[in-house]
């Protein structure tokens, strides 16, 4: 494998994309997000490639996306437009894949990184995993079809507990139980298992599935919607303040001063035609 964000190796037939940024918790910023899509593609060309596994190195599979990264400052119909379009390309990225995708959590996983692994056609966890959907918490609408597929997944009680005001984080072990994850295994197996299974789907020819009988068109009809409620709640004052009061907490100036310059404008902006 070599040096850089994603680590890539192919092995009969099997390509595993391997996030490598564990000073970040290999959190979706720009520069992984572009990594990690011209992997895919690559992997969607390479005649090679039939089934790919994704994960991470460190402790954590993935923290999710970059919020403070996500805006910037402009017009408001504009922003809103850009975040509307990257969230559904996000997740579309997922949905259109052509080619099996396994994902192997290894560690904690937050965000648009849980609700994009469910996309896929496996999760395989560590007992090391954990999955949290903090959009309730962050005022940020529920993305990457989790506003619909949670309830297939797991039953609305479970959806509930995990997308509501509860934010439940589940283990590897809760998350099976729910329905969220396919297999649980021990941390130092995980990569092997998630070979072995991709082999598997390997020599019996499978193609790109969904779980719970869902197609792509209805993932991609639910993904459109939610990206236009996502780009709206990014501009709510909720999110705007609540975003200001954390960054400052982390002690990152810079961001936290763009949007606390954002909520005190709001008023302004938000009427601007």
């Amino acid at each position: 494998m070599s040096a850089s964000l994603v680590l890539r190796e192919t092995k009969n037939g099997v390509t595993t994309l391997v996030m490598n940024n564990p000073r970040k918790l290999n959190g979706w910023t720009v520069p992984m997000m572009d990594a990690v899509k011209r992997e895919l593609a690559a992997a969607r060309d390479d005649i090679d490639t039939k089934v790919v596994i994704l994960s991470g190195v460190g402790p954590y599979y993935c923290a999710g996306v970059n919020l403070a990264g996500a805006i910037k400052l402009g017009h408001p119909k504009k922003l809103r437009r850009i975040i509307c379009d990257q969230n559904e390309a996000l997740f579309g990225l997922f949905i259109n894949f052509p080619k099996p995708v396994i994902v192997a959590v290894n560690g904690p996983a937050i965000g648009g990184a849980v609700t994009s692994a469910t996309l896929c056609d496996a999760i395989i966890a560590s007992e090391n995993a954990t999955f949290s959907t903090p959009f309730a918490k962050l005022g940020v609408a529920r993305e990457g079809c989790s506003s619909v597929y949670f309830e297939r997944l797991m039953g609305r009680e479970n959806a509930e507990r995990m997308l509501g005001t509860e934010g439940f984080v589940p283990t590897g072990r809760e998350a099976l139980e729910m329905g969220l994850v396919s297999q649980v295994v021990p941390h130092d197996s995980l990569m092997g298992t998630a070979q072995s299974l991709a082999e598997q789907w390997v020599s019996e020819g499978r193609c790109r599935t969904y779980r719970k009988g869902i197609t792509r068109e209805e993932l991609v009809a639910i993904n459109a919607s939610e990206s236009q409620r996502v780009a709206d709640s990014f501009l709510a004052s909720t999110f705007i303040k609540g975003q200001a009061e954390f960054l400052f907490k982390k002690k990152k100036w810079g961001p936290a001063m763009m949007f606390y310059s954002l909520w005190c404008t709001r008023p302004l902006w938000s009427r601007l035609p």
